[in-house]
């Protein structure tokens, strides 16, 4: 397995195995890696076959974070996603400092950005304003390194999938973007990077996403026709605050394809979930 710190050398050895007609899967990640990813860097083997070249990209993007948030504190370990990613048969792992990904930011002088408009509004894009342009520029600048046939991202970060697909569909990338279904912990609990935060009584209490999932899905099967998503909105927000811990950011129903709020909730709706868990904002979230 290659560990490849270079911007210009992850794109020199890419550009070698597409001509040496080697289909690329690719794998992008913030690092601490656990099962979610694991299951993503072996969809992406499977997607890209025997022959094909499968890369693992761990870096940690600042320009994802707010001013307020976790970038200093997000866990890292370089050392033990090497062992995981060797021990999945990855092909290569592209580990980047900032200086190489922003060349000149520090002085001012970067200054080119991906913004998609429509999808990345709301949710995460209204509760974390400018991270989705973090997201959209970094993915671009990566599929633009990697040079991927396929890249997999996982189903638990909906709508970044969406503006990732949307991106590459306005914008004409040549990459198949799947999205595999989000592994979870024995309780429920989404497999996150950010889980490390939470221990104890805390640990406990985040299981109420998931517990928050099957009361929706419950209502969804108990009811005649529609339920009016305010009142079900209302309910789950009860419920989920019923934590000592738990403090809902946002509890939505959307066409799981338009990302548009629905005023009727039925079978097909997708809830997105936002809950802070003490100091731990942790989304989640199920078609139901």
């Amino acid at each position: 397995m290659q560990v490849i710190r270079s911007t210009r050398a992850i794109q020199r050895l890419a550009l070698k195995w597409r001509r040496a007609g080697h289909k690329i899967g690719f794998v992008p990640t913030m690092g601490y890696l656990h099962g979610g990813h694991m299951s993503l860097i072996r969809r992406a083997r499977r997607a890209v076959g025997p022959r094909g070249k499968v890369v693992v990209s761990i870096y940690v993007n600042p320009t994802q974070f707010g001013p307020n948030e976790d970038l200093s504190r997000y866990p890292r370990d370089l050392i033990g996603d090497l062992r995981c990613c060797r021990a999945e048969g990855v092909d290569a792992v592209f580990a980047p400092s900032d200086a190489d990904m922003y060349p000149g930011a520090r002085e001012g002088l970067f200054s080119t950005y991906v913004v998609e408009e429509r999808l990345s509004a709301r949710l995460e894009g209204a509760s974390r304003p400018g991270h989705f342009r973090g997201v959209t520029t970094v993915v671009a600048k990566l599929f633009n390194l990697v040079q991927p046939d396929v890249a997999v991202f996982g189903a638990k970060d909906f709508q970044q999938a969406a503006v990732v697909r949307r991106m590459c569909a306005d914008l004409n990338f040549p990459v198949r973007v799947i999205v595999a279904p989000t592994v979870r912990e024995p309780d429920g609990l989404a497999m996150s990077s950010r889980n490390k935060y939470l221990s104890g009584r805390l640990r406990i209490q985040a299981t109420v996403l998931w517990r928050a999932i099957l009361k929706a899905r419950a209502a969804v099967r108990r009811g005649r026709g529609a339920l009016q998503a305010a009142r079900l909105r209302a309910e789950l927000k009860r419920f989920i605050e019923s934590e000592p811990a738990a403090r809902v950011d946002y509890i939505e129903f959307v066409d799981p394809l338009t990302l548009k709020r629905v005023l009727r909730v039925s079978r097909g709706t997708q809830l997105l979930l936002a809950v802070f868990i003490g100091r731990t904002r942790l989304i989640d979230n199920a078609r139901l």
